[in-house]
């Protein structure tokens, strides 16, 4: 029954069509190695959408995961746990924040951003009721909720899914006169990704983010940056923003390898003047937060900081690419870059 053959089958027959995954089975991984059911070893190049920086299981993430499974999983919201407080300490001291609030997914803590955005250009700068509008990129991906596709450029993503959540403005990616000219009296947030993924890797001019900020100053604006895919070491320093020098985001959204691919954890991190602003009952999550998580997400902190992952990302990454673009040769190539090891091939489309 395990084969390659069965498995598929059995997945497409039961499983919503929402991937249109490569035809390999993996069974189990290590490190940055996976294996398929016929042990056939293979170079993780995907990483889970960089969710296992750490590489595969590493030991001391599964470690902490089996000694806090053995104590304590979750705890409703109405009680204080002994996991969060120290998690969250050492988070908002790595990341330079006030404060934090844990979610489970990235979308999650996107959709938590946008609320804390909105809250604090009510409350804040002033803008009147249900007029708050944020800012954001063509090609850009933060999730596939409602509210992020409505923020989306992509049409696929959007397709039989509207209504669509107002209040976002959609503007070239990497043009800080097309956000200039976007910015008016309602508008509350930049929110945007250092380098962009879903699209290609999309790197902007250098001193992009550092206009973005100084735009941000000028016109009272809070600069949230998407670091969920690009954060925690995979560009070759911990968050993609600091290859700017004087860039610091507002609110700074982080997922994925903050738990090392081990157990769902995001988390929105800004000042007290932006987070301070949500009371109780206004925002939460069931599992967000729980001991199990922050656990996790401890150890994975850990393993980056202490294994100097940002660097070697950097290392590993300026050789991948260098023998990429000295070694690939073929007639639909049109470019290879990437930071650290967010690195993309981009080959010419096929005329239809």
């Amino acid at each position: 029954m395990n084969t390659d053959k069965a498995l598929i089958g059995l997945t497409n027959r039961f499983n919503a069509n929402n991937y249109q995954p490569l035809p390999v089975v993996i069974s189990r991984g290590k490190g940055a190695w996976v294996w398929d059911v016929g042990n056939k070893k293979y170079l993780d190049c995907l990483s889970a959408y960089s969710a296992v920086n750490q590489g595969h299981r590493h030991p001391k993430i599964i470690r902490a995961l089996r000694e806090q499974a053995d104590r304590l999983t979750l705890v409703s919201g109405a009680f204080y746990n002994d996991r969060l407080g120290l998690f969250l300490e050492k988070l908002c001291n790595l990341c330079r924040m006030d404060m934090a609030i844990c979610m489970n997914t990235g979308v999650e803590a996107v959709e938590t951003s946008l609320k804390a955005i909105r809250m604090w250009g009510y409350l804040v700068k002033g803008i009147p009721p249900d007029q708050a509008e944020i800012i954001v990129c063509a090609g850009n991906f933060h999730g596939r909720t409602i509210s992020a596709v409505s923020m989306s450029s992509e049409k696929s993503y959007r397709h039989n899914f509207g209504p669509f959540t107002p209040g976002f403005r959609i503007v070239d990616y990497g043009s800080i006169t097309a956000m200039e000219n976007a910015i008016n009296e309602n508008t509350a947030a930049i929110l945007v990704e250092p380098l962009q993924g879903e699209a290609g890797i999309n790197i902007p001019y250098p001193g992009y983010l550092a206009d973005i900020r100084l735009a941000c100053n000028r016109h009272n604006l809070l600069f949230a940056l998407d670091e969920i895919q690009t954060g925690l070491g995979r560009t070759g320093k911990l968050f993609c923003y600091q290859h700017e020098t004087g860039v610091k985001p507002d609110i700074l959204i982080v997922g994925k390898a903050l738990s090392g691919g081990v157990y769902p954890i995001s988390a929105v991190l800004s000042s007290r003047e932006v987070l301070g602003l949500f009371k109780p009952g206004q925002h939460g999550s069931t599992f967000g937060g729980n001991p199990l998580a922050a656990a996790v997400a401890t150890a994975a902190l850990d393993v980056i900081v202490e294994e100097n992952l940002a660097e070697r990302s950097k290392e590993s990454g300026s050789y991948l690419l260098g023998e990429l673009k000295d070694k690939i040769r073929c007639n639909e190539l049109v470019d290879i870059r990437g930071k650290g090891l967010f690195i993309g091939i981009e080959l010419k489309v096929p005329a239809r």
